[in-house]
């Protein structure tokens, strides 16, 4: 035998794979070319361009959002930034990182061509990517909009193999890309499911089936007209009451002494309102989210008229702690946060502005206003020593920041105050501003941190403002905070 005779068999090698799975890629494509798409040819190739430059997630965003639900908003909001991280991911990385050119028009119909061809490189879809990211972000936040936005998803990523812009493998990792990217904006801002409270056993409420035996109190000034017809519609029975800011209280001391469940719709002061009189009438409490920041219904995962009638149709309820404070004559208690110092005069400024420029126009003047203002900082005596602050919060139940997501309260009965404090120096507005960037989690000699279930201060000067729920009073002399756990009953939806 010939020494130049060489019987061993070569091995397949990785080069080997690749080029199997690119011939298999490419019979796939020719074979999508070949086949006669059923009503496809007049709808496919329109649907592929409408997405160039996510104009297509854009309009379909805002036809989602415009269903005026919060979780719909919600669900909009997530499958843009998802579809925004995707898009940024197949720019910068994925095209750079795999130079794979267009498959040849020639075995595809001229009919189906786009009028204009990609100059970009093939690998990944970029369409692909932005199809299952928008709709993987919304189906994290609302499955049911998720599963309506599916099937517009799926075409547009079939449109690219379709029109011969595309290999299949190449729609199938944009696609598994952009269903990444949702999942990364998942973490990095959790869902409402993730950061709602845990089930807990429930509490005493009485089941209403149409709604018979509950007052609805809502603040006419909270815009409060559309979700009030949602309630109506879900409990036909129930009472529902429109009133002026000036006559909430007493609406609702009127509706405490004949209902069976007090109800109410409008922001934080007032759903603070109607918890004082519940718990001070014994009654269960139903709050439908009216106003700009509604924390307490979020966190309780009340978010719409449906949610909350289901729960008092069923006689779903929890009970929750309440904080309360005390100060001389004064006292009063709060569902979300009571803070003293800076924030203080800020409501006082964004009230006084809020009627003429708007909410959030009235919020960041109002925060300029008063850190630019010279002041001196608030001082308090705490466990016997005097200590100047910026500013004291103190928050019903802990607060989580979970993710680039503001803080959220997971748990709306832990039993504590969860106390934030923003120590006195030089240069107020960099220790508050540092305080907010650093989070819960973080510790620096500019601001700390407790967990108790009593707060106690002494040394408050005479009129300094304390803000609770959004309202604001007057303290002087002594303060004391403490926790009223699991006081009030409230209905809320099974998860």
């Amino acid at each position: 035998m010939s020494p130049d005779v060489d019987l061993t068999l070569p091995k397949p090698g990785r080069h080997a794979l690749r080029d199997r799975l690119l011939a298999l890629d490419s019979r796939l494509f020719e074979f999508a070319a070949e086949r006669n798409w059923p009503f496809a040819e007049p709808v496919l190739p329109r649907l592929s361009r409408s997405a160039n430059h996510g104009v297509l997630w854009g309009a379909t965003a805002a036809a989602v959002a415009a269903t005026r639900t919060p979780r719909a908003r919600r669900a909009a909001a997530r499958g843009l930034a998802s579809l925004a991280l995707a898009s940024l991911t197949i720019n910068t990385v994925g095209k750079r990182s795999v130079r794979r050119h267009r498959p040849r028009l020639d075995p595809v119909p001229a009919v189906r061509h786009l009028k204009r061809q990609p100059i970009t490189t093939s690998f990944p879809s970029g369409h692909a990517a932005s199809a299952a990211a928008f709709a993987t972000g919304v189906a994290l936040e609302s499955p049911a909009w998720g599963a309506a936005v599916a099937p517009l998803a799926f075409s547009v990523a079939m449109s690219r193999v379709y029109t011969g812009v595309h290999f299949p493998s190449d729609v199938l990792a944009g696609a598994a890309l952009g269903a990444g990217a949702a999942f990364a904006v998942r973490r990095l801002v959790p869902t409402r499911t993730q950061t709602g409270p845990p089930p807990r056993p429930r509490a005493e409420a009485p089941a209403l089936p149409g709604g018979e035996g509950l007052i609805v109190v809502a603040n006419r000034a909270s815009g409060s007209a559309d979700r009030m017809r949602v309630l109506h519609h879900e409990l036909p029975e129930a009472e529902l009451v429109e009133c002026e800011p000036d006559e909430v209280r007493t609406e609702l001391e009127k509706a405490a002494q004949r209902a069976q469940a007090l109800g109410v719709c409008g922001g934080d002061g007032t759903v603070n309102a109607a918890a004082d009189i519940a718990l001070r009438h014994g009654l269960p409490l139903a709050v439908l989210p009216g106003g700009t920041l509604n924390h307490f219904a979020y966190d309780l995962s009340v978010e719409d008229g449906r949610g909350l009638g289901r729960a008092v149709r069923e006689g779903v309820a929890v009970r929750v702690d309440l904080g309360r404070f005390v100060s001389g004559d004064r006292t009063g208690i709060f569902l979300n946060t009571l803070s003293l110092g800076v924030y203080p005069e800020l409501v006082r400024d964004r009230e006084r502005w809020e009627p003429r420029i708007g909410g959030w126009p009235a919020e960041v003047l109002a925060a300029l206003r008063v850190l630019r203002t010279d002041r001196h900082p608030l001082q308090v005596e705490l466990g016997g020593e005097t200590h100047p602050l910026w500013l004291l919060f103190v928050g019903n139940c802990v607060y989580h920041r979970m993710g680039l997501a503001p803080g959220r309260r997971t748990d709306l009965a832990d039993g504590l105050l969860d106390v934030r404090v923003v120590h006195g120096g030089r240069h107020p507005a960099l220790r508050l501003l540092s305080a907010a960037l650093a989070g819960p989690l973080t510790r620096s000699p500019a601001h700390a941190e407790a967990r108790v279930r009593r707060l106690r201060l002494t040394g408050v000067s005479a009129g300094t403002p304390i803000a609770y729920d959004g309202e604001v009073t007057e303290v002087a002399g002594e303060v004391t905070v403490e926790k009223l756990p699991e006081a009030l009953t409230v209905y809320r939806p099974l998860p």
